[in-house]
């Protein structure tokens, strides 16, 4: 870098080119970044320590070398390590769709969880559980296509001349509070069986997570991260309203409807396979803003701090009243009850200021 290229960055950026692709790093968000990876690590391990037959880190090491007896090896890459590599990666995509929600609708509330996707997923398990009488394949198929058709829904009637941010909040909320009220009757129509299936469902549970659960999440973290990441110079621009995205060339309808399938993407296919987990979506891009200090939301400090807020509650929600389990909706719901009271609290004492 120049004399001229130091004047030119502000302190604390960096630039960095790769032939003629250029962007800029922020220094301190990327050092915690790398920070809570690793602390997401950290956590990740301890989780396969984890249970009722008490295993230690030698042994999980021997599992991965293939040095460790059968037992061992089973109870760590069959039954632990799915559970603990879907919770870094779905709360890697639940932090992305949250992301994606708050920054389009430049609002903190704006998430997944407060404006309807996940209450659409709900009734589409539960419509599914009608039909295919408690099928997982037939509960998750239908929580994936529930969330989709509510996010067509909520772009459709948000629409007038454009798709306004207050628009989305608005619709969302009120669409939400229709499907929960449609969801509790739903609930009551339903045989014993499948009602019980469909509410544990709905509690947000990584007990039966599979490597066939982790797959489809790690599709989606592949197929839609990159895009977001491509448009996220884009999205922070939205986030100054369609005329300024417009007066810099950016497309806004064209750009905020990619954004819309992409965050719906990610959040439905961990709600297919884990049920609607709150919180993550709602606090881990505020949360990573904070603690970075970057002027907006940020794509890989939210994902990575949304990875570290779902294995740390899913190991709360294993080891908090063992040898009983929690869901890790219940375990997420309180914590999101506590970041809604700090949220409202700090914004009271800035407006005051």
């Amino acid at each position: 870098m120049t004399g001229t290229d130091a004047l030119r960055w502000p302190r604390g950026i960096a630039p960095v080119r790769f032939g003629g692709f250029s962007t800029r790093i922020e220094l301190r968000a990327a050092a915690l970044t790398v920070l809570f990876l690793l602390v997401a690590l950290a956590v990740a391990v301890w989780s396969l320590t984890v249970g009722s037959a008490g295993i230690g880190v030698a042994q999980v090491w021997s599992a991965f070398t293939g040095t460790a007896s059968t037992g061992t090896s089973r109870i760590v890459l069959e039954w632990r390590l799915p559970r603990v590599v879907f919770a870094l990666l779905g709360g890697a995509a639940l932090a992305i769709g949250g992301a994606v929600f708050q920054s389009i609708t430049r609002n903190p509330l704006g998430s997944p969880d407060i404006i309807g996707f996940s209450s659409g997923a709900y009734t589409g398990a539960l419509i599914a559980g009608l039909i295919a009488t408690g099928s997982a394949v037939g509960t998750s198929i239908g929580a994936l296509t529930g969330a989709l058709l509510t996010g067509v829904a909520v772009h459709l009637l948000a629409f007038k001349r454009g798709v306004s941010a207050t628009r989305i909040v608005v619709i969302g909320v009120g669409l939400s509070m229709f499907l929960s009220a449609f969801n509790s009757w739903l609930l009551t129509t339903m045989q014993l069986e499948a009602a019980i299936t469909a509410a544990s469902w709905g509690a947000g549970s990584l007990a039966e997570i599979a490597w066939g659960n982790v797959l489809p999440v790690v599709i989606g973290l592949v197929v839609c991260g990159p895009v977001v990441l491509w448009l996220a110079a884009d999205m922070r621009m939205l986030e100054m309203g369609d005329d300024a995205g417009r007066g810099v060339g950016v497309r806004a309808e064209t750009v905020r409807v990619v954004l819309l399938l992409m965050g719906v993407l990610l959040i439905a296919l961990v709600t297919a396979s884990a049920g609607p987990i709150a919180f993550v979506a709602l606090a881990a891009p505020q949360l990573a803003m904070r603690l970075t200090g970057t002027p907006g939301i940020r794509i890989l400090p939210a994902a990575v701090f949304g990875a570290l807020l779902l294995a740390a509650s899913d190991l709360v929600a294993r080891t908090v009243i063992a040898p009983t389990q929690l869901p890790v909706g219940v375990v997420t719901l309180c914590l999101g009850g506590a970041y809604l009271v700090w949220l409202l609290a700090t914004s009271r004492r800035g407006s005051r200021r």
